[in-house]
C-alpha cells in the first residue's frame, strides 16, 4: 500500500504497508519493516470500503500495460460517469503518476543519515539492491494465481532494480494488488476505483519487486482532519490477501460479485470488543494457518451426516490404497506392493540428495550401533557365546542392506528386541537340557518361521493390520519409548554402582586384596596368582584375601563425569533440535544445526570427555572379523549331533516365534506408515514381510541373530527426515509437508554397522554415557506427537492450563480420562509381562489381546468418541445412526449461491 505524501515541495507515493499473507507496516521511528502480524481492521473501514465499491468506479478486465494507460482509462470512465469534472482530470492524472518511494531504497539526498547503517549478522551477505534514482515502486498485497514464474513476465523494465531479498519471500506464480490512497487539496469529493487488468503486467517500478500487477485500487479525496483513508486502504489490502475474496475478485463478472465477496468476508470476520483488547497490540501469525475449505466449498444443502454406505466405501478405499485389503488371490498383496513401489524405486535414491539425509545417517548409525553391541553382549551370555557382538554386527549388515534395497518401507529400521532375546534364551536352555546342538536346532526353527511367514504373505495376512488402531500402536510405541528411557537411566546408575562416589573422603579406604589358589597342590606355575584381578581370580577358582576385597574400587569422578556426559548429550540434543525455531541466525543455518543436533552433541561430549581425561566406560567393538565361538563357522549344518526328528519338533517354537516377529514388524510398520506422517510413496506390508522372511532364513543359516523392525529407532528415523515448508511469506510458520522417503540412509547406516570392525580405533573413544544420553533423547523424542502421552499429561493439569486439543473440544473430559485409564492399564500390563523373563515370551500374544480389548470398547464408547480418540475399526455391520447425531447443521447462505454461480460459469 502506498500513500500520497509531500516530500518538500513534491508529492510522492510512499510505501507504508505490504501484505503477502500477513501485514507488515513501515515503522517510521525505527525506519524499518515491522514484524509480520495478523491484520486487525476496524469494522467501520470495511463498511466504508463496501460503500466505495458500491458507488465508485469498478473496471474489470482492463486492457492496459502501463500505469499511464491505466490512469487514462480510469479517468475517462470517471468523467463519463460524472464522478470527475474534466478540469480536474490532469491534476488527478498527475497525482496518480507521481513517483513511488519504497522502504528498501536508499535515498540519494541529504536524508541519507536517517537510514540504518548497522544490520544484524543474519542479514550480512544478503543482496539488498538499491533502486536507481528515478525508478519507482509501491507496496503490494500479493495473491497466488496462474503465473508460472514471476520472473517470466514480459514488458518488465530491464533497468528495474528491486528488493531481491523480499523477492525470495514471495511464492512462485504470485501477482500483485497495488493499493494507492491519498489526500489532495484540489478535490471536493472522494474518488475511488477498483481495477482488474486482463493480463497481469510488470509496470516498471510500481511494485518494489518484479511481480506482475493484476489489481489496482485507487482512493483519492479531499484533505480532512479525520481522514480514514489509511484504514480503508488496509481493509482493501487485507481483503485482497484473503484466500477466498481474491478468488472472488479473479472470477467476478460485475460489481455485485465483489460486493458479495465483501459480505462473505464480513460474515466470516470476528469482532474484538474495544474495551477488552488493545488495538495497539499486534497479533502473532498462527502456527498453522486454518483451512478455508469450509468457506470455499459450494454450500448446497449438506446432509447432517454421510450415508453409511458412502463412509464404508471410503474406509474400504483407504484400506486398499494402503495395501490392507485382501486381494483374493495367492500373493496378490505382495504383487500389488511391488507394483506400488517399483515406480518410486529410482526416486528413492534421488530424493536422498540432501544434507538432512547425511545428518540422519550419522545420527542413526550411533543410535543403532550401541544397542546392537549391547544386545550382542546379552545374547552371548544367553547362548553360551554362540552368538555375540560380532554376530550382531554381521546380522545388522546383512539385514540392513537387504531390507534397505528391497523392502517396501525402507524408513523402518531393523534391530534387536527384548522378546527375541528371551526367545533365544528359552531355546538355548532347552537344547542344553536335552543335549542338542543349539545352532542346528535354531536353523530349523528359522526355516519353519520362514515357511509360516511365506504362507501368511501368500494369503495376505498383513491385511489384518487394519485392526491395529491408534489404541494398540500408541500403547506399543509408548512402552518401547519408556523402556528406552528406563534403560538409559538404569545403565548410568549401573556405572554409579561400579564406580561409586566416595561420600566419606576423610576416611581412608583399605584396598588391600589379592588372589590365592584354593588348592595349593594344583598351583599353576605359568602366572603369579597375586597379580590376578578379582574377575580373573574367580575364573581360575581362586580365593580373594584381604580387607579391601569387599570394598568397591573407587575411581575419582567417574560416575559424576558419566552423569554430566549423559545429561549433557540429552540436553544439547534436545536444545539444538529445536534450534530451527530460534530467533537467531538465518533459517538455513538454524535448519542445519537442527538436523545435526545429535551428532553435534555426541562430538561435543566425546571431546569434553577426552579433554577432562577421566576413564569413563567406553564403547567396545570387536576388533577381528571372526565368530565369537572358535568352534563354529559362518555356515550352520542342519543336524550335527541332533536327531533327524528334531526338525519336526522345531515347528512348535517356530509358531511362537512367528507371532513374535509378525507383531513386532507390523505394529512398527503401522506406526511408520500412519497418515500423520503424510507419506506419498505408499506402504508395503506384504513386501516387507516377504523380505524379512528371506533375511531370517539367511541369518538362521549363518548363525546370526534375527532382526525385526525396531519401533523407537524407526520413529526417530522418520522424525529425522521430516520436511517443512520454507518460510515463503513473512511471518508464515513452517508447515509440515511430509517425510523425505528414500532408501539411502537405511543402506548407509547398516553399511557402516558392517564396517564398524574397521572403525574400532575411532569408536573406542566414544563414552557409553554419551550413547545412553542418545537413548534418552530417542525415547523422549518418540513420545512427542503421541496422543496417548498427551492425554496422560492432561490428567495432571488443572483445567484452565490444559492445551486446546481438538479431542477435548469434542469429547467430555470424563470420557477422555476413562479412555486414557483403560489404555494406561493395558500399558502397565504390557510392562509387567515384558519385565519378567518367565512371562515376556507372552508379550506378542498380549498385543493380540489388546486388539480384542480395543474391540470391546465399542460397547463403552460411541463410534463418534472412538473416531476422535482412536481409529475406527473395520466392521461388517452398519453403525447405529444415533452415534452420528453430533454433527451440526451447516448454514446455507448467499455465499454458497455466489460460489455456485462461479462453478456453473
Amino acid at each position: 500500500m502506498g500513500e500520497l505524501v509531500r516530500d518538500g515541495d513534491e508529492l510522492e507515493w510512499k510505501e507504508t504497508a505490504r501484505w503477502v499473507k500477513f501485514e507488515e507496516n513501515v515503522e517510521e521511528g525505527g525506519n524499518r519493516w515491522s514484524k509480520p502480524h495478523v491484520a486487525t481492521l476496524s469494522l467501520h473501514s470495511l463498511f466504508e470500503l463496501r460503500s466505495l465499491l458500491l458507488n465508485g468506479t469498478v473496471m474489470l478486465d482492463m486492457e492496459a500495460s502501463s500505469m499511464e494507460q491505466v490512469a487514462d482509462l480510469v479517468l475517462d470512465n470517471m468523467i463519463n460517469a460524472n464522478a470527475l469534472t474534466y478540469d480536474k482530470r490532469e491534476l488527478v492524472r498527475d497525482a496518480l503518476l507521481r513517483r513511488h518511494r519504497h522502504q528498501h531504497e536508499r535515498r540519494k539526498d541529504n536524508n541519507m543519515s536517517r537510514l540504518p547503517i548497522i544490520r544484524s549478522l543474519a542479514d550480512i551477505g544478503r543482496n539488498h539492491s538499491a533502486c536507481k534514482k528515478g525508478m519507482t515502486k509501491s507496496s503490494s498485497a500479493v495473491s497466488m494465481h496462474r503465473i508460472n514464474s514471476a520472473g517470466d513476465i514480459p514488458n518488465g523494465d530491464a533497468n528495474h532494480r528491486s528488493n531481491t531479498h523480499f523477492m525470495r519471500k514471495i511464492p512462485p506464480g504470485a501477482e500483485a494488488s497495488n493499493i494507492l490512497v491519498g489526500e489532495v487539496d484540489f478535490l471536493e469529493k472522494t474518488l475511488s476505483a477498483f481495477i482488474r487488468l486482463n493480463t497481469a503486467t510488470v509496470m516498471g517500478g510500481l511494485t518494489e519487486v518484479p511481480v506482475p500487477t493484476r489489481f489496482i485500487f485507487v482512493l483519492l479525496g479531499p484533505t480532512s482532519n479525520n481522514s480514514s483513508f489509511h484504514e480503508i486502504g488496509r481493509a482493501m489490502a487485507t481483503l485482497m490477501s484473503d484466500e477466498v475474496f481474491h478468488e472472488v475478485a479473479y472470477r467476478a463478472r460485475k460489481r455485485d460479485h465483489l460486493l458479495a465477496g465483501v459480505d462473505e468476508f464480513l460474515d466470516a470476520v470476528t469482532v474484538l470488543p474495544p474495551g477488552e483488547w488493545d488495538p495497539a497490540i499486534r497479533i502473532e501469525p498462527p502456527a498453522a494457518i486454518p483451512s478455508q475449505d469450509t468457506r470455499k466449498r459450494p454450500q448446497e444443502k449438506k446432509e447432517k451426516y454421510k450415508e453409511e454406505e458412502d463412509e464404508e466405501e471410503e474406509e474400504q478405499k483407504q484400506r486398499e490404497e494402503s495395501g490392507l485389503s485382501r486381494s483374493g488371490r495367492l500373493f496378490g498383496g505382495l504383487i500389488n506392493d511391488v507394483k506400488r513401489k517399483v515406480p518410486f524405486y529410482w526416486s528413492d535414491f534421488k530424493d536422498a540428495l540432501a544434507l538432512q539425509c547425511i545428518a540422519s545417517w550419522i545420527f542413526l548409525y550411533f543410535a543403532c550401533l550401541s544397542p546392537i553391541i549391547t544386545f550382542g553382549g546379552l545374547l552371548g551370555e544367553a547362548t553360551g557365546k554362540n552368538m555375540a557382538a560380532m554376530e550382531s554386527l554381521v546380522s545388522g549388515f546383512v539385514c540392513g542392506m537387504g531390507y534397505g534395497f528391497f523392502s517396501g518401507q525402507p524408513l523402518t529400521i531393523l534391530g534387536s528386541t527384548g522378546p527375541v532375546l528371551v526367545f533365544e534364551t528359552i531355546v538355548y536352555e532347552f537344547c542344553k537340557k536335552v543335549d542338542w546342538d543349539y545352532m542346528s536346532f535354531r536353523l530349523w526353527i528359522g526355516i519353519w518361521i520362514g515357511i509360516i511367514l511365506l504362507i501368511l504373505v501368500a494369503i495376505d495376512a498383513s491385511a489384518l493390520v487394519c485392526y491395529i488402531t491408534r489404541f494398540t500402536e500408541e500403547n506399543f510405541a509408548t512402552l518401547i519409548a519408556f523402556i528406552f528411557i528406563y534403560k538409559a537411566v538404569e545403565n548410568v546408575i549401573v556405572i554409579g554402582k561400579n564406580f561409586p562416589v566416595n561420600t566419606h573422603p576423610n576416611i581412608d579406604l583399605n584396598y588391600d586384596c589379592f588372589c590365592s589358589p584354593t588348592n595349593y597342590s594344583t598351583v599353576r606355575d605359568e602366572f603369579n596368582w597375586t597379580d590376578l584381578d578379582k574377575e580373573s581370580c574367580k575364573i581360575y577358582n581362586g580365593t580373594l584375601i584381604g580387607d579391601g576385597c569387599d570394598t568397591p574400587h573407587y575411581v575419582p569422578d567417574v560416575f559424576l563425569m558419566s552423569t554430566i556426559l549423559f545429561l549433557g548429550t540429552f540436553i544439547l540434543s534436545t536444545t539444538l533440535k529445536d534450534f530451527k525455531n530460534a530467533l537467531f541466525f538465518p533459517s538455513k543455518v538454524r535448519q542445519i544445526v537442527s538436523d545435526f543436533s545429535v551428532i553435534i552433541a555426541i562430538l561435543s561430549m566425546t571431546y569434553l570427555d577426552y579433554k577432562v581425561g577421566i576413564n569413563t566406560p567406553k564403547l567396545e567393538v570387536p576388533g577381528e572379523f571372526k565368530p565369537t565361538l572358535p568352534s563354529r563357522g559362518w555356515v550352520i549344518y542342519p543336524f550335527n549331533r541332533n536327531p533327524v526328528w528334531s526338525a519336526i519338533v522345531a515347528i512348535l517354537p517356530a509358531l511362537l516365534g512367528t507371532i513374535l516377529i509378525f507383531m513386532d514388524q507390523q505394529i512398527t510398520a503401522v506406526i511408520v506408515n500412519r497418515k500423520e506422517n503424510k507419506l506419498k510413496k505408499g506402504c508395503g506390508y506384504h513386501l516387507d514381510l516377504f523380505i524379512l522372511l528371506i533375511l531370517i532364513l539367511i541369518c538362521s543359516a549363518m548363525g546370526l541373530p534375527w532382526f525385526v523392525a525396531a519401533t523407537v529407532l524407526s520413529i526417530n528415523h522418520v522424525n529425522s527426515l521430516k520436511l517443512e515448508s520454507e518460510c515463503a511469506a513473512p511471518g508464515e510458520k513452517p508447515q509440515f509437508l511430509g517425510v523425505r522417503e528414500q532408501r539411502v540412509t537405511h543402506i548407509l547406516i547398516f553399511l557402516m554397522i558392517g564396517s564398524s570392525v574397521l572403525l574400532t580405533p575411532m569408536l573406542k573413544h566414544i563414552p557409553m554415557p554419551v550413547l545412553f544420553g542418545v537413548f534418552l533423547y530417542m525415547g523422549a523424542a518418540s513420545l512427542k506427537g503421541l496422543q496417548f502421552f498427551d492425554r496422560i499429561m492432561i490428567m495432571f493439569m488443572p483445567q484452565k492450563y490444559q492445551p486446546d486439543y481438538m479431542f477435548l473440544r469434542q469429547v467430555p473430559i470424563k470420557r477422555v480420562h476413562m479412555f486414557t485409564l483403560i489404555q494406561l492399564g493395558c500399558l502397565i500390563c504390557l510392562w509387567v509381562i515384558k519385565s519378567f523373563s518367565s512371562t515376556s515370551i507372552l508379550f506378542p500374544l498380549m498385543l493380540v489381546v489388546m486388539i480384542g480389548i480395543r474391540k470391546s470398547l465399542d460397547c463403552l464408547f460411541t463410534r463418534r468418541e472412538l473416531k476422535i480418540l482412536d481409529d475406527v475399526m473395520p466392521e461388517m455391520t452398519k453403525r447405529n445412526e444415533e452415534d452420528m447425531r453430533h454433527l451440526d447443521d451447516v448454514e446455507v447462505g448467499w455465499k454458497g449461491r455466489l460460489l455456485g454461480y462461479f462453478k456453473r460459469k
